[in-house]
């Protein structure tokens, strides 16, 4: 009778464990798709790569176990040790290999722990389930109930991630955060199971000795972390904040603010009244009024800095995904000195929503949209340069109003640059192309748009600006032989350039391909 009830609180133990260790393996699996996306850029193609490196890692762990059948809590103990040093240190060590070594390196280093943590992973389950079978519980109800608690682990894991451990921990201090759960299950399971290990103190004492690293690295390892990213920018990093949409930077030197996210230089404000001014500008002109006003994307508030000099402005509405990069727009010292408070103004309305969802549910007419996102380096920013999105806004246009597009630079990036314009032309507006030299961006490009006919030539802008002036407006439409609509390829070919659409999503490969040498 003892003995039987000794064998089902060892299996218990068992599918605790197995639901435990299989909620930390798909979050360092979520994790490790969040990082490359961070780090090395396309989320879709990270992710994907991610889960793919994963699943290979499983299928060989899965093979390995085979040959493990003697000492399998032992083995099973170890193996959680692995993937707690290993998961525990990878977020913090990417930022330095990415700071310190050549380009390449971060993502071999990210591919390989994917690979090694995936295979520690896949030896897990067949020797939770060969020893749950070892202590008498028949192969097929072992292996169904770890598997249900390997699979209900998941679950658990995803939402974990998803909902708690990333928008509240950031990615460094989850990683910490997991490898404590690996290791402090497997020292739990060591003191389960103590009478089968024939060095239990060795097991215990490396069982603490690694806990204790995890919790210095929980401690402290966000703020190496914060070290080796500060290599990556060029000034001094005053401000860093992991939302629940983005990695926002704040740098400053000499003056100069700039603000970065994902990674992603958004403005320096020693120029960037040149962008904004463009930007703002040139639309209002070419509007009949200025009653309403949409700005999607621009949650710096620099746009609307520049919208507030018209007299006649009436509402803005802001549309910005991030209500963390608003309120920092609205309270850090050092945007509000750039921005003029603009979005605590009475006149505009701060909305936190994603874009293609508020047009897909806004009333009524525009004068003036202004669109000013991230550059389409991914799935989640491409539906924001589609056929679809510019129909959206085309449809909230009033038909004498007009229209803005940051379209990225077509210097560096020529086939983006006429792929969006000939997305937004898709739509049957009529575009003007225009773009300037933005200092800290080079050559930046704009798609001016209407329902008619509209011309940068003719258009009155206001003096309350610092760069553009009517009589310059012209010359920016003006574009070299190699930033011009006709693209060749490597063999002279002209390359015929077709919309960007949510079924054919074509933008984020030329994108990629665009900036490889950038």
């Amino acid at each position: 009778m003892v003995l039987e009830q000794e064998s089902v609180r060892q299996s218990r133990a068992i599918y605790y464990a197995s639901g435990i260790v299989s909620i930390c393996g798909i979050i360092f699996e979520v994790l490790f798709g969040a990082l490359g996306s961070y780090i090395l850029g396309d989320g879709v193609k990270q992710y994907t790569l991610t889960i793919s490196l994963f699943l290979t890692g499983m299928g060989i762990g899965a093979y390995i176990s085979e040959k493990m059948t003697r000492h399998l809590i032992a083995s099973f103990i170890w193996i959680e040790y692995s993937i707690g040093i290993i998961g525990g240190f990878s977020a913090m060590l990417l930022f330095g290999v990415t700071a310190y070594l050549p380009p390449g390196t971060g993502s071999l280093f990210l591919y390989s722990v994917i690979l090694i943590v995936g295979s520690l992973t896949g030896v897990e389950l067949p020797i939770l389930i060969r020893k749950a079978n070892e202590i008498g519980v028949s192969l097929q109800k072992s292996a169904a109930k770890v598997l249900f608690s390997d699979y209900a682990g998941g679950l658990v894991g995803g939402l974990l991630f998803l909902f708690l451990l990333r928008p509240y921990f950031g990615l460094v201090k989850t990683s910490f955060l997991v490898a404590l759960i690996n290791v402090a299950v497997a020292l739990w399971i060591v003191f389960r199971f103590k009478h089968e290990l024939k060095r239990f103190k060795l097991h215990a004492a490396f069982g603490v000795f690694f806990l204790a690293i995890l919790i210095v690295g929980a401690l402290f390892g966000e703020q190496a972390a914060f070290h080796f990213e500060q290599q990556l920018y060029k000034d001094p990093v005053i401000f860093s904040e992991q939302t629940a949409y983005q990695k926002i930077i704040l740098t400053k030197q000499q003056g100069d603010t700039r603000l970065y996210l994902d990674g992603q230089l958004q403005f320096s404000s020693l120029d960037e009244h040149r962008y904004h001014e463009i930007l703002v500008h040139p639309p209002m002109a070419a509007a009949a009024r200025h009653d309403r006003v949409l700005v999607l994307g621009g949650g710096d508030g620099l746009a609307v800095r520049e919208l507030l000099k018209y007299d006649d402005l009436g509402q803005v509405d802001l549309i910005d995904l991030d209500p963390k990069m608003t309120e920092l727009a609205k309270t850090n010292h050092l945007l509000t000195e750039l921005n003029g408070g603009s979005l605590s103004n009475p006149k505009v309305n701060v909305v936190n929503e994603d874009a293609f969802r508020f047009l897909e549910s806004a009333d009524g007419f525009y004068d003036v949209i202004i669109i000013d996102l991230p550059d389409p380096n991914n799935e989640s920013l491409n539906k924001l340069y589609t056929t679809e999105f510019y129909s959206l806004a085309r449809n909230h246009l009033h038909p004498d109003g007009a229209m803005m597009v940051q379209a990225t630079s077509p210097v560096f990036a020529p086939q983006v640059y006429w792929t969006i314009d000939k997305t937004i032309q898709s739509t049957g507006l009529q575009t003007e192309n225009l773009h300037a030299d933005i200092p800290s961006f080079g050559g930046w490009g704009y798609v001016l748009a209407s329902r008619s006919e509209v011309q940068a030539e003719g258009l009155k802008i206001i003096e309350e600006t610092e760069y553009l002036t009517t009589d310059l407006l012209p010359a920016l439409t003006a574009f070299g032989k190699d930033e011009d609509a006709v693209i060749e390829d490597g063999n002279g070919k002209i390359i015929a350039l077709e919309p960007n659409s949510l079924i054919r999503p074509n933008l984020i490969g030329i994108y990629e391909k665009s900036w490889t040498n950038y």
